[in-house]
């Protein structure tokens, strides 16, 4: 590892713990400041916030990892997702911005659910609670995965002799690296801060997508080089079907449902400063993310033949963007990109801590300890909640064999299942009722704990596997719509929430 890469990525990490500073004098002395940032962010900031704490180490090392593997027909994966963000946009960003507003000012999702069915408001708030504390701890580790990764393959033996509690190794170090700079920033800058680096993060991200597809792919010469290279290993290579079953597709395309539920992600629509400025927030989040995944795809395809032409050893799929950091690029830039891996990590990371540690402090600690609790005690407790997730996070992150795209998958599709059919229809179908809810976040989240325990996500009834998301989503949609209807409508509000945004 160069002096220069170093240099980079100190810059990095102080810029990031700067930013966190400034969100630390700005905003953090109560609840709502620490939460939401004072539900006060720009278009520009929430968009890339949102994309940037959606797009984590999977689009870096996970997306282009399987593209390496397996050829283009990976891609219906991003596909599925650039079609799932856009109906979020349009489907839950209003709407949530305004009804979580106008329910007395709901700060975090289970608060909303509670407020939104208030006869079972306490068991929606306990039972959500817990499946984002127990979800967000494992996609908590695929991101510190990540970042322990990084660190194994780009500093070749640096921090081996470490002692056992500082790592031990170049990827133990890395894990808890990156949790320590995540925690700075995020335990004392609160919201604003995850969303202020989110959105440099996903800057430096996006160059860094477009850079490093071009640079590889000219360095073989040009596209048609590069294709040949790539039909020479499989004819069918750059076969966006070839290989396709109807489940196959399902499960790649379907990722685009969990996008209803991921609490990290849609916190950001509760957070936009105004309901018009949504469609702004959203025409810049897509635009960003459509740049993002070509270049994805693009790092896995382009790698994949510059290592082949090149002769390079590749132990793991999910390092190409590293290797061809290391290769390609002067030591100062190699800085820059392995920077921007690192940003696609620790702004998945800081929002994931946030909505785990606000869950635990409103809908535990506020809930069943201290109803009274000041906002200064609460932003206390807030703090020490994101640190005690991450320790947890970064321990189940210790085994250097975990695959950041396997982790990720099973995260999303607990959250998807448990919560998307839930916000969904809490937001658009008034004859909705509290058991229905609740029917439908247990079985959402039973159904994908219970397929993933079954291996039936590796292969179901001897054939092949079939992404959890797809029976839970569908489960959970089925417990709602059927227990709603079986039971009592539900009473009018007392204050009837205003017109359906998309109405007016």
């Amino acid at each position: 590892m160069q002096i220069g890469t170093i240099i980079s990525l100190i810059v990095y990490f102080a810029a990031m713990l700067g930013i966190g500073v400034y969100a630390w004098a700005k905003s953090t002395d109560d609840s709502e400041g620490y939460l939401l940032g004072g539900r006060q962010l720009p278009p520009a900031v929430a968009a890339l916030s949102a994309g940037a704490s959606d797009m984590s180490g999977w689009l870096i090392l996970g997306l282009p990892g399987a593209l390496y593997a397996s050829g283009l027909v990976e891609a219906w994966i991003g596909i599925g997702l650039f079609i799932g963000a856009f109906a979020n946009w349009i489907l839950v960003a209003p709407r949530l911005r305004q009804q979580t507003a106008e329910l007395d000012d709901s700060l975090t999702i289970p608060e909303f659910l509670s407020r939104r069915f208030p006869s079972q408001a306490i068991t929606l708030r306990v039972i959500s609670a817990l499946i984002i504390v127990v979800f967000f701890s494992v996609y908590t580790a695929a991101g510190l995965v990540g970042g322990g990764k990084l660190f194994d393959t780009s500093f070749a033996g640096l921090f081996g002799s470490l002692p056992q509690d500082l790592g031990g190794s170049d990827y133990g170090f890395g894990v808890w690296i990156t949790a320590g700079v995540v925690l700075a920033y995020t335990m004392f800058g609160g919201f604003l801060a995850v969303s202020l680096t989110d959105f440099v993060q996903g800057c430096i991200m996006v160059v860094a997508l477009v850079l490093m597809p071009i640079v590889a792919t000219m360095g073989e010469g040009g596209i048609g080089p590069m294709s040949h290279a790539l039909t020479s290993i499989d004819p069918n290579f750059l076969s966006i079907t070839h290989g396709l079953t109807v489940l196959g597709f399902l499960s790649a395309i379907t990722w685009g449902l969990g996008y209803f539920g991921q609490p990290h992600i849609i916190v950001r629509f509760m957070a936009i400063r105004s309901l018009p400025e949504v469609a702004t927030a959203r025409n810049i989040g897509m635009t960003w993310m459509g740049v993002a995944m070509l270049g994805s795809l693009g790092i896995g395809i382009a790698g994949r033949a510059f290592v082949e032409r090149n002769g390079i050893p590749m132990e793991d799929p999910e390092t190409i963007f590293i290797v061809l950091a290391d290769l390609l690029f002067h030591p100062l830039i190699t800085g820059f990109l392995l920077a921007a891996l690192l940003a696609a990590i620790m702004s998945t990371i800081s929002s994931q801590l946030l909505v785990a540690s606000s869950s635990l402090t409103e809908d535990f600690y506020r809930l069943f300890f201290r109803k009274q609790a000041s906002e200064r005690e609460m932003v206390t407790v807030g703090r020490i909640c994101v640190l005690l997730v991450a320790v947890v996070a970064a321990l189940l992150a210790m085994d250097p064999n975990s695959e950041v795209l396997g982790l990720v998958s099973n995260a999303w599709a607990g959250f998807g299942a448990a919560f998307g059919p839930l916000i969904l229809l809490s937001l658009t179908w008034k004859r909705m009722t509290a058991a229905g809810a609740v029917s439908g976040l247990v079985i959402g989240a039973a159904v994908v704990i219970l397929w993933i325990a079954l291996g039936w996500n590796e292969s179901f009834l001897g054939g092949e596997g079939i992404y959890e998301i797809i029976p839970g989503f569908f489960a959970a949609m089925i417990a709602i719509v059927g227990v709603s209807l079986a039971g009592k409508a539900p009473e009018p509000r007392a204050k009837p929430l205003t017109q359906d945004p998309l109405e007016t």
